[in-house]
């Protein structure tokens, strides 16, 4: 009974991983289709990331055994009970069925703490019953009397063979889907399109006119304090602008100058029908961005991860 149980547990432990990693590499797509600035490639990040992946992964092992002691075991034995009540013997589709239940109540609670739409809570609550449903279905095999007996080991190896299948399948058709355009890029302007009055949402404005002349009125600039922290300024003043379009909606640059207010170069991103002029806060690696958007389009900030906006 010992050996069975630890072979369930291996084979979820071991499906919950490949999961995570395929989940991964969705949510990278997924963030690459959103509307975002071209934030700076750091490589001591990704140098960090190498070096903390071991620990990464056994605090995974030690989660997804958590998970797999709370959650998979306890549905496995949940539909086994409920499929021999219903029609005397075992069915796979019990499985499904308790899961999707199960995790209704736990997604509806997430999409309501972050505030998601109906289509965003509907797609967290079948993302976890999928994730939920395979894991619990590859370790019933280990449970079923008429299959031949797999020890913890041989399911691993199996689990391993196929999970790096998915994995790289995966990783090789979001290549594709990136490769082909479904990715995010910012409108491509004119200096028509960049003339007009851009705001911070917070009073500040920068007024471009076509004739090459700018205007700012509390338009924040940010030097560091002695901690490295930024502290904002407001600038008033005349000067001048520029627009370059570089060589792709990615380089796309707004030269603004006037006295006395130190910005680095404007970049563009948002969409065509709501534009956006972002410089960075501080060091680019930390992601802080003081944005301006139209006027007639500009709102109150708010405040997200990788977006400075007060």
């Amino acid at each position: 009974m010992r050996d069975r149980f630890g072979a369930v547990l291996t084979a979820s432990v071991s499906m919950l991983f490949v999961e995570a990693v395929i989940g991964a590499i969705a949510l990278v797509v997924w963030g690459q289709t959103q509307e975002s600035p071209d934030l700076p490639y750091n490589a001591m990040g990704v140098v960090f990331l190498i070096l903390v992946a071991p620990f990464l992964a056994a605090a995974g092992a030690a989660l997804f055994a958590v998970l797999s002691v709370a959650l998979v075991i306890p549905l496995l034995v949940a539909a086994g009970w409920l499929g021999r009540r219903l029609s005397g013997h075992e069915r796979w589709w019990s499985i499904p069925a308790l899961a999707a239940a199960g995790t209704a109540p736990l997604a509806l609670a997430v999409a309501e703490l972050v505030e998601t739409g109906f289509l965003a809570g509907l797609g967290i609550w079948l993302a976890v019953t999928a994730a939920l449903t395979a894991t619990a279905l590859v370790s019933r095999r280990l449970l079923l009397p008429d299959r031949p007996w797999l020890s913890g080991a041989a399911m691993f190896g199996r689990v391993a063979l196929y999970g790096t299948l998915a994995v790289v399948t995966t990783g090789t058709l979001a290549g594709i889907a990136l490769s082909v355009g479904i990715g995010y890029e910012p409108p491509r302007l004119s200096a028509e399109q960049v003339a007009g009055t851009w705001s911070d949402g917070r009073g500040g404005t920068l007024t471009l006119t076509a004739d090459g002349k700018a205007t700012a009125t509390r338009v924040k600039t940010f030097d560091l304090d002695d901690s490295f922290e930024p502290v904002a300024h407001e600038c008033t003043g005349t000067g001048t602008w520029e627009y370059d379009p570089g060589t792709g909606p990615w380089s796309q640059k707004v030269a603004v100058t006037v006295a006395d207010c130190p910005w680095d170069t404007w970049e563009v991103f948002g969409t065509r029908e709501h534009p956006k002029l972002f410089v960075y806060i501080g060091d680019p690696d930390s992601w802080d961005l003081y944005i301006l958007q139209r006027r007639d389009q500009a709102a109150p900030f708010g405040s997200r991860h990788g977006e400075r906006v007060s």
